[in-house]
């Protein structure tokens, strides 16, 4: 067993700090070679992206002493990039904005910013990219939650590489939680590759769902005849659980369903699947016929459950 090593935690932390800052040049006397400072181009920033602030605001919302931002506008006016007025609502307060040529210098700050950080994203991989940006927001939700904090998941079309996650995180999963042998990944595998081998298009279709950029769920939708579509390996992760990704799987298959003109949905499942059961009773699926078997190195009772469209 891994011990913890708080003080090794709290290096690595300010370890990683160190090299942030300095790959991003923040440290420097003048942000992305200008000479603005970087507290001034925060503040630029700031400003650029509200309507009116008043320093107290300004502040508040970046945890900096109020005495040290009025420091710092005052140092922004002087170079004609910001301009006060009294506020029409409050005659003590003052509103703070962008002049005319602080728009500009935000402008090619922003444009500097983008050019930056592309230029330090250009050698990686599309996969390497993505795995970067879902590290960083992993690393957002780790240290706590905020305001304007994304969705907690997305859904969107499978790609290549979906289907093969899919197969694995179904053996593990089952395998862990219900002590399933190989054999049902064997399964699963067997229905992953008939999708992909016969795949349809105009008729079926796969989601993923995928939370701080790491896949976390699946469902998919096969043809069983003209009139008929089946459900198939619809999977939560354990770390999704209790977001009701599985409701929004199963309505994203019945909208598709409906929207190509099937009249009935099926799907088989297992009496010791509660969580699911209870997602497919809900969506309005009926519980047609149930028998015992022994399957994936248990006994089991298998169902299956139909919703008319």
């Amino acid at each position: 067993m891994t011990h913890a090593d708080p003080a090794r935690d709290v290096e690595a932390v300010r370890d990683f700090t160190r090299y942030y800052t300095r790959r991003l040049g923040v440290l420097k006397e003048g942000l992305l070679d200008t000479d603005l400072p970087l507290p001034q181009a925060r503040l630029v920033w700031e400003l650029a992206h509200r309507e009116a602030a008043t320093a107290a605001a300004l502040a508040r919302d970046l945890a900096l002493d109020p005495a040290y931002v009025s420091r710092l506008l005052k140092s922004l006016e002087r170079r004609g990039l910001v301009a006060k007025r009294r506020s029409q609502s409050d005659g003590r307060a003052r509103i703070v904005a962008l002049t005319p040529a602080g728009r500009d210098v935000f402008a090619e700050l922003d444009a500097r910013s983008a050019r930056e950080v592309n230029d330090m994203l250009a050698p990686l991989a599309p996969s390497e990219r993505r795995g970067l940006t879902a590290a960083m927001s992993r690393v957002r939700r780790l240290l706590g939650p905020e305001a304007d904090a994304p969705a907690p998941y997305v859904i969107r079309s499978h790609r290549p590489g979906d289907v093969g996650w899919a197969i694995s995180r179904h053996g593990e999963i089952y395998a862990d939680e219900f002590g399933w042998d190989g054999t049902f990944e064997a399964l699963v595998a067997e229905i992953g590759a008939a999708f992909i081998r016969d795949f349809k298009p105009s008729r079926e279709h796969c989601w993923i769902a995928e939370r701080d950029g790491e896949r976390v769920g699946s469902v998919f939708v096969v043809e069983k005849d003209r009139a008929t579509a089946q459900l198939r390996l619809l999977l939560v992760d354990p770390s999704a659980r209790g977001l009701r990704l599985g409701e929004r799987l199963v309505d994203e298959v019945i909208r598709f369903a409906r929207a190509k003109g099937y009249t009935k949905l099926t799907l088989w499942t297992n009496d010791c699947l509660h969580a699911a059961r209870r997602i497919y009773q809900k969506a309005g699926f009926v519980l047609v016929d149930e028998a015992p078997h022994h399957s994936f190195g248990v006994d089991l009772v298998g169902q299956n459950w139909d919703l008319e469209l």
